[in-house]
C-alpha cells in the first residue's frame, strides 16, 4: 500500500536544512546581479512610456527614482514621500514643496514622475497618494477661479478606495491653508505652470497607446510606477526583483545611479562571482575623482553646498563646515571665517546640531559686526571692499544639516530683504515664521532635504 502524504515524518534537522535552502535560494534570487537586471530592464519600460507621451520629460522621484531614468534623460528630481501618504497620514509637506517642477511642467506641458514600489503593490502611496495631494493643493492655491472639475482631487481607483479618497479630500483644506500661510509668490508660479495640474498613473499593465496630445484644461503629471507587480515569490519570476533599487544599504556596496549607468553595461556582464570586487572598484574610483561642489544660494547673503570647500576662499565669505565626526566645540574656530564644527552622523548629527547652533551663530554674528567696524574705520577702507559679505554653509551631503544651519542664521540674523541685521537671542520665533523661512530656502533650492529631527534641533534653538 502506498504510504500517505500525512503520513510522512520529517526530522528536526531535515525541517532546519529545508529552510536553510530556502533561505539561500531566497538570497540569490535577490542577488546584486538580479537586481541590476531588474532595473535595467525596468528602466526600458520607463524609456517606453516618456516616448508614448511625446516626450514629456523624466522626473525621478528619489531616492529610488534615479535608478530607473538614465542620466542622459533625466530632466530633474522630485521628493514625494510614501509614508506622507500612508494610511491615516495624507499629509502635504511644506518642506518638500517640489516647486521646480511647475516651470518644467509649464515649458513641456507636463512631465513623467517615475518610482517603484515592492513585491506585492501596485505602485507607491508616492504616486498614488502624496503626488495626488500635491496636485490638488497647489491647483487649488495657484487657480483658485479655476472650474471645479479641474480642482478636485484625482487618485486612482485601483488602488485608493471610495473611502479613502472621500477622508483624504476631508483633509485638503487645512494643507492649502498651510500653503498659503507660506506667503509664496502665488502669480509668478501660476506663470510658470500656465494650467492646473493633473495626475495620471502609468504602470506596466497599462496599455500604452503613443500620443503627443496636447491637454487643454491641464498640465498632466504622470505617474510611472517601473516595476512589474510580482504577486508571488520572486523564486517564481526566472530572477526579476519588483523595486529592485529599494533599501541600497542593504546590497548596494556603495553603489548609486551614476555610476550604475556610467557602467551599465560592464556591471551586467559581469559574472555573479566577480560582482562585489568590481562595484567596490567602480564606487573607489568614482569617490576618488575630484569634484568641486558648486554652492547653492538659499538667501540674498547665504550659501550651503556639500564638502570639501574650494581651496582658495574670498576673505569676504564666512565659512562653516560640518563634519561627520564628534569633535571637542573648543576646537571649531579655525580662524576669524572659518569654523569647522563635529557633530557626528545621521540622527546623532541632527540632535547635536541643537548644541552647536548657539556657537555657529555667535561666530556669524562676529563675522559680520567685525566687517561692520571695518568699515566704519579709516584703516579699513580695503578690507571694506563693494564686494558682500557671504556665508557658506556646507555638510556631507549639502542638503541636510547644512540646510538647517542655514535656516537658522537666516532667521536669527538676516531680514525680509536677506541684509544682516544684530538680533537678540530671545527673538520671538515661531513655528509659522520658521516654516514661512524654509519655504523661501525650499523655493530656492529644491533638492534640499532637511530630516526632521534637524528642523526640530532648529526650532528648538530659535524658539528656546
Amino acid at each position: 500500500m502506498a504510504t500517505a502524504t500525512s503520513e510522512l515524518v520529517f526530522s528536526s534537522q531535515a525541517n532546519h536544512n529545508f529552510s536553510r535552502i530556502l533561505g539561500e535560494l531566497k538570497r540569490a534570487n535577490l542577488s546584486i546581479a538580479n537586481r541590476l537586471r531588474s532595473i535595467r530592464e525596468d528602466a526600458d519600460f520607463v524609456c517606453e512610456v516618456a516616448a508614448a507621451f511625446g516626450g514629456r520629460p523624466l522626473v525621478a522621484n528619489e531616492r529610488c527614482g534615479s535608478w530607473y531614468v538614465p542620466p542622459e534623460s533625466k530632466a530633474g528630481s522630485a521628493y514625494f514621500k510614501s509614508t506622507d501618504g500612508h494610511a491615516g497620514q495624507w499629509r502635504f509637506s511644506t518642506r518638500r514643496l517640489n516647486l521646480q517642477l511647475l516651470a518644467l511642467a509649464g515649458r513641456a506641458d507636463g512631465c513623467v514622475v517615475v518610482d517603484s514600489t515592492r513585491r506585492g503593490k501596485r505602485m507607491p502611496d508616492a504616486l498614488g497618494k502624496t503626488l495626488p495631494v500635491w496636485c490638488c493643493v497647489l491647483n487649488r492655491v495657484l487657480f483658485p477661479d479655476a472650474h471645479p472639475d479641474l480642482l478636485a482631487l484625482f487618485t486612482p481607483p485601483d488602488a485608493v478606495s471610495r473611502s479613502e479618497h472621500a477622508q483624504i479630500e476631508a483633509r485638503i483644506p487645512e494643507h492649502v491653508a498651510a500653503l498659503r500661510a507660506l506667503g509664496l509668490d502665488a502669480e509668478d508660479l501660476r506663470r510658470q505652470l500656465g494650467k492646473p495640474l493633473r495626475p495620471l498613473w502609468v504602470t506596466q499593465e497599462s496599455p500604452l497607446a503613443p500620443t503627443d496630445e496636447v491637454f487643454a484644461n491641464f498640465r498632466p503629471v504622470i505617474c510611472c510606477t517601473s516595476s512589474r507587480r510580482v504577486l508571488g515569490a520572486e523564486m517564481s519570476e526566472g530572477g526579476y526583483i519588483q523595486g529592485a533599487a529599494d533599501d541600497t544599504e542593504n546590497w548596494a556596496l556603495g553603489l548609486t545611479p551614476p555610476v550604475f549607468w556610467r557602467h551599465v553595461d560592464l556591471l551586467l556582464s559581469t559574472p555573479e562571482s566577480d560582482l562585489p570586487d568590481l562595484v567596490r572598484s567602480l564606487v573607489a574610483e568614482h569617490n576618488a575623482e575630484v569634484q568641486t561642489p558648486v554652492p547653492k544660494q538659499v538667501a540674498p547673503c547665504l550659501f550651503v553646498s556639500s564638502l570639501p570647500f574650494a581651496d582658495q576662499p574670498s576673505p569676504m565669505t564666512c565659512r562653516v563646515a560640518i563634519f561627520s565626526k564628534t569633535t571637542d566645540p573648543s576646537t571649531w574656530v579655525k580662524s576669524p571665517s572659518l569654523m569647522e564644527v563635529g557633530v557626528g552622523k545621521h540622527k546623532l548629527a541632527s540632535r547635536n546640531l541643537r548644541l552647536a547652533l548657539p556657537s555657529i551663530s555667535d561666530f556669524v554674528q562676529q563675522f559680520f559686526e567685525r566687517a561692520t567696524l571695518e568699515a566704519d574705520s579709516a584703516d579699513g577702507l580695503v578690507a571694506s571692499s563693494s564686494e558682500p559679505r557671504m556665508v557658506l554653509v556646507a555638510c556631507e551631503t549639502g542638503k541636510d544639516i547644512s540646510v538647517g544651519v542655514a535656516l537658522a542664521l537666516l532667521c536669527q540674523h538676516f531680514d525680509n530683504d536677506g541684509s544682516f541685521c544684530v538680533r537678540s537671542p530671545s527673538s520671538g520665533h515661531t513655528k509659522s515664521d520658521i516654516r514661512v523661512k524654509l519655504g523661501l530656502i525650499m523655493t530656492r533650492f529644491p533638492e534640499a532635504n532637511p530630516s526632521r529631527t534637524t528642523l526640530q534641533s532648529v526650532n528648538s534653538f530659535l524658539m528656546g
